[in-house]
């Protein structure tokens, strides 16, 4: 995925469009945004404006300001129609790719254990990826190379591109709500595609990589992922409304929006039973608006890891750009701020927030529709409707940031 500014955006959000999701992260830089002041924009009006959205089924968001709910907000219905009233704005949702740092930070926790480094090996970890031929180059990617994706690993769950170059369709059936993956069924997918390059040589997103440091998470503990990552984060953090399922059909708990999915003949089906399979270490995660930016808080006031490590996760990329280059960024450039999100078969999430830990607004669509980018630019704007006027008034310049 290329980089280039803000209006590559959209084509990165539509590239997100598969059932692992696409993490989105984007840096807009201008000065330090200012103190709250007692009035801001208002999180149900964003919802409100994000249900008004084609393809929008029903929002809901919270926004934080330095750990302190601003606002909760809902819109739209819990099922297609109209049906099934409103979704409450505390409810769960999936979370995407957003998954995939917390997966990173228990990862590097472990490395702070001295349970494994970051320059040990695929292969020496996962012994039967490198014996069976399942990840060719195994002995020499390593942990820090998955981490960022620049190990050169294929992704298991995207298809070939379509002619004209866009995004093709997963390449599994995304109404087999049942059949029980395991993680290395999902890294033999990704076995017969080309490689995206030299271990180390460049960036290129794979939730192949994350799948693998799921097992080598749960291989190193004798535990599954989902404990570990309740042992590290959630029980710790008081994330107390936020799990992994594990197995089909689990789905989200509580009342909660639907997602809907088109099949082969463009009918709409209820993905709310979305298989747990699928996600795992690379989007699996359940959870709230509370409780990601809980997560988003403690994790950029570096409460969660040592400065070294984080840094693993943090550094520029080769393919990142000089800082002062790039789109306009948000709130005409006065707005600090980051954006991760994810993505799944009838669901969207974003969280925004700012490097200091000052704000977090997390929020989540769901959708009727395949095309994420319209819903993907609407969740731009309701971060700008709340968080604009919190804005300082420095003069702009910006440099962006966008990372799939």
């Amino acid at each position: 995925m290329t980089n280039n500014g803000e209006w590559n955006r959209r084509s990165l959000l539509r590239g997100a469009a598969g059932v692992a999701g696409a993490a989105i992260v984007m840096m807009a830089h201008a000065g330090p945004a200012a103190a709250a002041p007692a009035q801001v924009g208002t999180v149900q009006k964003a919802m409100e404006e994000l249900a008004r959205v084609p393809g929008v089924v029903g929002a809901v968001g919270g926004a934080y300001v330095d750990g302190r709910s601003i606002g909760l907000g809902s819109a739209g219905s819990r099922l297609l129609g109209g049906r099934g009233g409103r979704i409450p704005a505390n409810a769960r949702f999936r979370i995407g790719s957003q998954t995939k740092e917390m997966v990173a930070t228990v990862v590097l926790q472990l490395v702070k254990e001295g349970r494994l480094g970051v320059d040990d090996k695929l292969g020496d970890l996962l012994p039967t990826v490198a014996n069976e031929d399942l990840v060719t180059r195994a002995d020499e990617i390593t942990v820090r190379q998955m981490l960022r994706h620049t190990s050169g690993i294929p992704d298991w769950y995207a298809d070939e591109p379509n002619p004209d170059g866009s995004e093709g369709d997963v390449s599994f059936d995304v109404f087999d709500f049942t059949t029980h993956y395991q993680p290395l069924d999902l890294v033999k997918w990704s076995r017969g595609r080309p490689r995206t390059g030299e271990p180390g040589e460049k960036y290129s997103y794979s939730n192949t990589n994350y799948t693998l440091l799921g097992m080598i998470i749960e291989r190193l503990t004798g535990h599954d992922l989902a404990t570990e990552l309740h042992r590290h984060l959630f029980g710790p953090l008081g994330m107390t409304k936020t799990y992994l399922p594990v197995k089909p059909p689990e789905g989200i708990k509580g009342p909660h929006g639907h997602g809907y999915y088109p099949d082969a003949n463009g009918r709409l089906r209820d993905v709310d039973q979305f298989n747990a399979g699928f996600g795992g270490a690379a989007g699996g995660v359940v959870s709230t608006a509370h409780d990601v930016s809980v997560f988003k808080r403690a994790f950029t006031q570096g409460k969660l890891l040592p400065p070294a490590l984080q840094r693993v996760l943090t550094d520029r990329l080769p393919s990142d750009p000089p800082p002062g280059e790039g789109g306009p960024g948000f709130c005409d450039g006065k707005l600090d701020a980051f954006v991760m999100g994810g993505t799944t078969a009838g669901y969207l999430a974003m969280t925004f927030f700012t490097k200091d830990g000052h704000l977090q607004f997390s929020m989540s669509a769901t959708l009727s529709v395949k095309d994420i980018s319209e819903p993907a630019e609407a969740m731009f704007k309701a971060m700008e409707t709340v968080f604009c006027p919190l804005s300082s008034a420095a003069a702009p310049g910006t440099s962006a940031r966008l990372r799939g």
